[in-house]
């Protein structure tokens, strides 16, 4: 097997209390992170350790974040560079801003 992750099988959680979606892989963990703000979520950093670069997992988080602010009719402030490009990137979200 594999130790490459692949999108589908990256379990992503969000930890409500530290504000952020993350995931675990190899012992490392990458997240993003937000801000409440009245009905707009500010995301205000991607991490994702360098031993887990290259491998979609920003990418991956950003897309679960933008999605969960759809389902919850949230609008989203890309106040990180990382979302703000992946939103270019992908103008389907662009009705989140």
């Amino acid at each position: 097997m594999s130790n490459l992750s692949t999108k589908s099988d990256m379990n992503i959680v969000h930890n409500e209390v530290a504000k952020r979606f993350e995931t675990s892989i190899d012992g490392q963990t990458a997240y993003i992170s937000y801000k409440e703000r009245e009905d707009k979520l500010v995301y205000d950093h991607t991490i994702v350790p360098q031993e887990l670069g290259g491998r979609g997992v920003g990418s991956a988080l950003v897309k679960h974040a933008l999605d969960y602010a759809r389902e919850n009719n949230k609008k989203v402030v890309p106040q990180c560079s990382f979302v703000a490009s992946y939103i270019d990137k992908n103008p389907e979200y662009k009705d989140l801003l």
